[in-house]
């Protein structure tokens, strides 16, 4: 009998067996592990007596019982010392000692209270403060403020902004008091929300389907759903990041499904940060793949679990031992080979084993003890987010922690709103999303980018203040690292070097596609061509972007949308360049392409022969020509032609006219004679070598 069943048969969990049993002296690595009869029966023994109560009953009532000998009443026990009503615990005076009377007991002597201080007049600072704000705040004059800090050598201009040590000390000098209104960040937001306890509950397993490409991830989930989704993905392969809610009678999953192929790095990443098991999908018939160690990387940095799934075992060529073996050297050993890692032969077209698969998960979340508290804000993590052109920004979502209902207001990165609409997989409308579960968001003020913490604040005002301070320093940040020059830029500019850019401007139809394909393009790393993105947004093209690429002469991207009516007119008049795409790997190869064109073309020699100068010949308003022998390869009329006197290069000119006797040729080949005539140059000598050559330009290749 395996572990879980016992549990199961004695209604306790697999991890209270399981810290049980070191105590009995049983051995024991997982829940899966196997136990003997006997073994067995002492942890029913342990956990649930009073199944063996019955048996144990039957037996004693064969042996006869001695009776108990009657306990009489138990001596008291006698000291020497007596006490009358507490008395005796008095110090006894011996004899000539003498009675000191009891001290009173001084008072402190009483200070004269100090007049209190008049309180200093307090102002509220911030991230962000200009001049004018703080002069408002002191009610002084501008010209004043700048001028004080002008004394502190800080020059500053009426709308500057100013450090918040440079306002403390001006404000100081005035006898304001400051106190600091810091920018609530992400992380700080959430590290409020965990400062405050509430009372944690159990919840659903967030479990991340991951493996290669056409390893079966969609078509498992399609078993699993009843569904199709894999139909509808262009190319046949996943392009976007879906989260579904599976209930089955031993409890309720949310399965998060990536895209598999190599260009979806940052959504498998994103995957694994927020999920607590991964299902490592390999097929049985192909094996362990880049893209499966890839997403083993990343499951065992984000420190979850992982079940492998050997996927098409119905496949006659499945050999599902090969698997074990090559996870085994990835250390990922199996179960059923002493490991700790759970591993389920199954397949995704007939349904072989898929219940085990469900059955093994909520095993190992059992294990994990999922909880999460369900009162206090609601925070949620971002997976997925786009525009939809009827409802607006929408997001998919999984509950961390708290309610997300509907009419709350929150913050996520640089946007804000309020919860208009939750919604699950199906378009089902929902009231509110417990931890652990999907959602789709309605109610941004705009799209939100994958992996922000959506985060329940409490009004309105509140949110929309710490997105604008958010947006704010997020472009200050970016304008400081534009104006940064490396010095690599500084050695290029001093030498005059023109390094050739690409710029685009991406518009895909999620936020999770534009993350991938800025991902899949920063790969392409060369020296001497660079790649910009000069926009990446979610919606159709508009006439903005348009414009923005004939100001910056770019070129539009479109991943799964189309330009405008008005865009499309305007790209026509602009001379813009449009490219649309539904597969990535597609736009990955034409990228490279575009970048190879615009490196200028490498100028490669191929020599073509050799020639001994045999004799001259001065002839007149003709010039010298040299009477030659080929000695290697061929010589051709027109070719480039190097002089060499004793090794050394003398002349590169060209061949201006090659004669057979006396007849004009193209060419001559090995071991022929011939006349020579070079272009521009007659100071030619019996033992010269003459070295044709052809010069061909050959396109470059991108390092990466």
């Amino acid at each position: 009998m395996r572990i879980y069943e016992l549990a199961r048969e004695l209604k306790v969990t697999n991890k209270e067996i399981l810290e049980k049993l070191p105590e009995l002296g049983i051995v024991a690595k997982s829940h899966a592990s196997s136990l003997s009869p006997e073994d067995a029966r002492r942890v029913i023994e342990v956990f649930r007596p009073e199944i063996l109560e019955v048996a144990r009953s039957e037996v004693a009532a064969e042996i006869p019982k001695r009776p108990k000998a009657k306990e009489g009443p138990r001596p008291k026990k006698t000291t020497g010392k007596t006490s009358d009503s507490g008395k005796g615990k008095e110090k006894e005076r011996k004899p000539g000692e003498r009675v000191e009377p009891a001290r009173e007991k001084k008072r402190p002597e009483q200070v004269p209270e100090e007049p209190p201080t008049p309180e200093k007049p307090s102002i509220v600072i911030r991230e962000g403060l200009t001049v004018k704000e703080l002069a408002e705040k002191i009610e002084r004059p501008v010209p004043e403020l700048i001028k004080k800090m002008m004394a502190l050598g800080v020059m500053a201009t009426i709308n500057q902004r100013i450090a918040l040590d440079v306002a403390e000390v001006v404000a100081n000098d005035y006898g304001f008091e400051v106190k600091r209104e810091e920018l609530f960040k992400a992380s700080e937001l959430a590290t409020a929300a965990e400062g405050k306890e509430y009372p944690s509950h159990p919840r659903c397993p967030v479990v991340t389907v991951m493996g290669h490409v056409d390893h079966g991830k969609t078509a498992l989930l399609d078993f699993i759903r009843r569904s199709n989704v894999l139909a509808g993905e262009a190319g046949g392969i996943t392009q976007h990041v879906g989260a579904y809610q599976v209930t089955i009678p031993e409890g309720t999953i949310t399965f998060i499904d990536t895209p598999g192929h190599e260009a979806f790095t940052a959504m498998r990443a994103r995957g694994a940060s927020v999920t607590d098991i991964v299902v490592l999908v390999v097929a049985a018939d192909d094996g362990v793949m880049p893209q499966t160690e890839e997403a083993i990387h990343h499951a065992q940095a984000a420190g979850v679990p992982i079940v492998v799934a050997i996927n098409k075992c119905d496949l006659p060529s499945a050999a599902p031992q090969k698997v074990k073996q090559q996870l085994a050297e990835r250390n990922l050993v199996p179960e059923d080979w002493g490991g700790d890692v759970i591993c389920v032969e199954l397949s995704a077209k007939t349904g072989e084993n898929v219940d085990k698969l469900l059955e093994m998960i909520l095993l190992q979340a059992e294990i994990l003890e999922l909880k999460a508290p369900v009162e206090g804000p609601a925070e949620a993590v971002v997976i997925e987010a786009k525009l939809d052109k009827n409802r607006g920004p929408v997001a998919t979502v999984i509950v961390r922690r708290g309610r997300l209902a509907v009419g709350k207001p929150f913050v996520c990165g640089t946007v804000h709103g309020r919860v208009r609409a939750l919604m699950d997989a199906e378009g089902v409308r929902l009231e509110k999303a417990e931890p652990g579960s999907p959602a789709e968001v309605l109610g941004f003020s705009g799209v939100p980018v994958c992996g922000d913490l959506l985060q329940e604040v409490s009004d309105d005002k509140e949110a929309r203040r710490i997105a604008e301070e958010r947006a704010r320093e997020r472009r200050e940040d970016t304008a400081r690292k534009a104006q940064r020059m490396t010095l690599e830029d500084l050695h290029r500019k001093m030498k005059g070097e023109e390094v050739h850019e690409l710029r685009l401007v991406v518009k895909a139809d999620t936020q999770g596609s534009v993350e991938a394909i800025r991902d899949a393009i920063e790969r392409i790393e060369d020296k001497r061509v660079s790649l910009k993105v000069l926009h990446g947004s979610v919606g159709a093209v508009t006439d903005n972007d348009v414009n923005l690429a004939a100001a910056s002469d770019a070129l539009i991207i479109g991943f799964g949308v189309r330009p405008t009516s008005g865009a499309e007119a305007l790209l026509k008049r602009e001379g813009v360049q449009f490219r649309y795409y539904e597969i990535i790997y597609k736009l990955v190869e034409d990228i490279r392409e575009a970048l190879e064109g615009l490196l200028a073309p490498e100028m490669k020699e191929e020599l073509l022969g050799r020639v001994e100068v045999r004799q001259v010949f001065k002839i007149s308003k003709v010039g010298t020509i040299a009477g030659s022998y080929v000695v290697h390869g061929k010589i051709r009329r027109g070719a480039n032609v190097r002089i060499l006197r004793d090794g050394v290069v003398v002349y590169t000119s060209r061949i201006a006219s090659l004669k057979r006797f006396k007849e004009d040729v193209r060419e001559v080949g090995t071991n022929f004679e011939c006349g020579i005539g070079i272009e521009n140059f007659n100071d030619l000598h019996v033992g010269d070598i003459l070295e044709a050559f052809a010069v061909r330009e050959e396109a470059q290749k991108l390092d990466g």
